[in-house]
């Protein structure tokens, strides 16, 4: 089963919601306002990402926290920040079968989706 992870109202998730129903993709959407980023999901995103490509630095969820807190970021402290914070995740993220995909790039999201 496909599962597309993200927030709702990111315009980046709509438009791959779009996407994926307009080329007839079955997938379950795990959206971290409602249901959160737990400490398996967040380790499981680690595993499959570097910490710097994982982690939106660029929002502002990202720059109101302590200096402190973002200049001693590691994989452990990522996990709590994760779940405390899921806007600090970058979207979309995409899981089907073995494919993980961060960020929307169709033409690697279609490589990805065809069987």
């Amino acid at each position: 089963m496909t599962t597309l992870y993200g927030i709702n109202n990111c315009d980046t998730v709509k438009k791959v919601r779009r996407w994926l129903e307009d080329n007839g993709v079955d997938y379950n959407f795990h959206d971290y306002k409602k249901l959160g980023c737990d400490e398996t999901l967040a380790k499981q995103f680690i595993k499959q990402f570097e910490l710097d490509i994982l982690i939106n630095k660029r929002g502002t969820t990202w720059r109101r926290l302590p200096e402190s807190t973002k200049s001693s970021l590691t994989a452990e402290s990522a996990v709590t920040l994760m779940g405390e914070n899921p806007s600090l995740i970058k979207r979309p993220i995409l899981h089907s079968e073995n494919h993980w995909l961060l960020g929307f790039d169709e033409a690697q999201w279609q490589a990805a989706l065809t069987k």
